[in-house]
């Protein structure tokens, strides 16, 4: 471990910021640049229980998504739990997070049964991955064979997390949730109550009508970001060595913080990739993502799981 690691901070300065020269014309008024292409993106939509198909577009952020396939099907975005790309199944793996392949097909999972269980934390680690939707509704990602929780057997990965020993936990971020039940006290009883996804009525396999389903990822040229400061970008797809380093920089929150976030550990990287050595990276984590408090070793494994990546 470096000493220090956080110890100094860089000043935001006005000098850093990029600059931008206008054209100008004659009499020195500023020319107006070409105008940018209009791209239209539209992308196709269900209820994951079974709908028909609706299509959604002109959105800058999931909340703005969930607003529009509220509108298509006629219910409330507060329905919605979370969304899941080119399978209606609870698929962990599948979730629909900051990025969007722009031929994508979105199956959106609506609130279903209510539920209520007690857990006897017998031991310090419950066994829970959570992760959230990014408009304050957390919920269960994984469950770890043989856990506390994987005793329990009401308890299901893609279970919204609603309230934790009578506190309602909505608005919460999955780190916030995460770390209220690691501080519950061992060798007690605690309360959570949860709300499944709605399940849909028909039994066997959905039909292989059209190409909305799993055969249809990684054909995409590009995503769709969704960023929570500034406009959308389409982007190219990452490389394989990025992808590669972006997974383990969220199996490492996983294990430091029992969260996975996608985005996250996007922007984690992103603030690694150009730095030289742990401690100009603890300032850009800093600067970034400073309401995580992230502790020194996770930040230390961060970095080297980044220049691991970098090395190739």
């Amino acid at each position: 471990m470096p000493l220090g690691l956080r110890g100094k901070k860089k000043a935001k300065s006005r000098e850093n910021a990029p600059l931008v020269e206008k054209a100008t014309g004659a009499g020195g008024q500023s020319l107006p640049g070409p105008p940018a292409p209009a791209r239209r993106l539209v992308f196709h939509a269900q209820l994951a229980h079974g709908s028909p198909t609706g299509r959604v577009e002109d959105f800058a952020s999931i909340q703005e998504l969930y607003v529009k396939i509220a509108g298509v099907f006629d219910i409330s975005p507060t329905e919605i739990l979370y969304c899941t790309l080119n399978t209606p199944k609870v698929d962990m793996k599948r979730l629909l997070g900051g990025q969007l392949g722009l031929e994508d097909f979105i199956f959106a999972h609506v609130k279903g049964l209510k539920k209520e269980v007690n857990v006897y934390k017998s031991e310090d680690s419950l066994g829970l991955t959570i992760t959230d939707n990014g408009v304050g509704y957390a919920f269960i990602k994984r469950i770890k064979d043989g856990s506390v929780i994987d005793s329990v057997k009401t308890i299901c990965v893609g279970d919204h997390i609603e309230c934790i020993n009578g506190e309602n936990i909505i608005g919460q971020r999955h780190y916030e949730v995460a770390k209220k039940l690691k501080e519950l006290k061992k060798e007690e009883l605690f309360t959570m109550t949860l709300i499944e996804p709605k399940k849909a009525f028909e039994i066997g396999p959905r039909s292989k009508a059209g190409k909305s389903s799993a055969e249809k990822i990684g054909t995409a040229r590009g995503t769709l970001r969704l960023r929570s400061g500034g406009p959308p970008m389409v982007e190219e797809l990452p490389s394989e060595t990025k992808a590669k380093a972006i997974e383990k920089v969220d199996d490492l929150l996983e294990l430091y913080m029992g969260i996975r976030d996608f985005e996250l550990a996007t922007t984690m990287f992103e603030a690694g990739k150009d730095k030289s050595n742990p401690d100009e990276f603890a300032v850009a984590v800093d600067e970034t993502l400073g309401d995580f408090a992230f502790p020194d070793e996770f930040v230390f494994d961060v970095w080297e799981a980044i220049g691991d990546a970098k090395k190739g």
